[in-house]
């Protein structure tokens, strides 16, 4: 065995230690990316892809080169390990896989022209409480293929995240409400296997987990039993998340809109909306750079 020292380089992930605590990036990675495709003298873009940015599987005509769109999304998909601001956008094109069109390959290159004009940004973590609170938000029949909703959350330790995810659901749902809580169930899971895991290496919670939601008539099911009648099709997940409310397991609370930092999760967003919840991601940039690198 030996000591190696301060981590700074694995798996094509980078450590930064700040006087603020720590940056985990990938900009290396990026940049062999970006050479890859050449990209790197492409032209920066401000957002992954554009303001409500819905692709279709018709209207354009098929990519050439399949095996090449799915190496380059295959390549972006471990870059949402530090980066959740592309994670919408990569869920969206990695619904193509096995048939890919010209419009596609398209919303690929803007995630990669969005990365080099992002290259260093990263996670930064910072110390602080070790309480859970987690945003969860899904937009309603947002695809026009087939009108399933996307789940979106985000789960925080302290001020830091620790857990996202940009999913479009298994089955339609036929309303707001049900697809909101669809990804109240998601995410309640999601908080739930946390507390175990903390649990498992001592580190309790210091306050019982927070859930924030954007949806009123969603919260009102999970605390109503007697709206229950009125949504026997989801039932397993009304029973499961109302079971963690009276449980005292989890707590739900009301956030609005503009202060929803899973909304970035969901849908495409205009620059200023997309900025600051990247600001609320605790998104930084890395000032140092390995040897080789761009």
């Amino acid at each position: 065995m030996k000591d190696l020292g301060l981590l700074h380089y694995f798996l094509g992930l980078q450590i930064d230690y700040q006087p603020q605590g720590l940056l985990v990036h990938q900009s290396k990675y990026i940049s062999d990316l970006l050479r890859k495709t050449n990209m790197m003298d492409s032209k920066p873009c401000t957002t992954p892809c554009h303001p409500n940015q819905k692709l279709l599987k018709h209207g354009s005509p098929v990519f050439h080169d399949p095996g090449l769109y799915r190496s380059i999304v295959g390549a972006l998909q471990y870059l949402t390990f530090t980066r959740p601001d592309i994670a919408y956008s990569v869920n969206q094109v990695c619904q193509f896989m096995h048939s890919p069109l010209e419009s596609h390959f398209i919303a690929v290159k803007r995630i990669l022209r969005y990365l080099r004009g992002s290259m260093t940004l990263g996670l930064c973590f910072k110390s602080g409480t070790l309480d859970i609170k987690a945003y969860s938000d899904a937009d309603w029949a947002g695809d026009p293929n087939d009108r399933r909703s996307t789940t979106g959350f985000v789960v925080f330790l302290g001020c830091n995240p620790i857990s996202w995810s940009s999913k479009k659901q298994h089955t339609v749902s036929r309303s707001s409400t049900e697809a909101e809580y669809r990804a109240m169930a998601t995410t309640t899971a999601e908080v739930v296997w946390l507390q175990q895991l903390l649990q498992d290496l001592h580190l309790p919670c210091t306050d019982i987990p927070l859930l924030h939601c954007d949806n009123i008539s969603a919260m009102a099911l999970a605390t109503n039993p007697v709206l229950h009648s009125k949504a026997k099709h989801i039932e397993i997940d009304c029973h499961f998340v109302r079971e963690r409310v009276q449980q005292g397991s989890i707590l739900l609370q009301f956030v609005s809109s503009a202060e929803q930092h899973a909304d970035i999760l969901t849908k495409g967003l205009c620059l200023p909306l997309f900025s600051t919840h990247c600001n609320n991601l605790m998104l930084g940039c890395s000032l140092h750079k390995l040897e080789g690198e761009c």
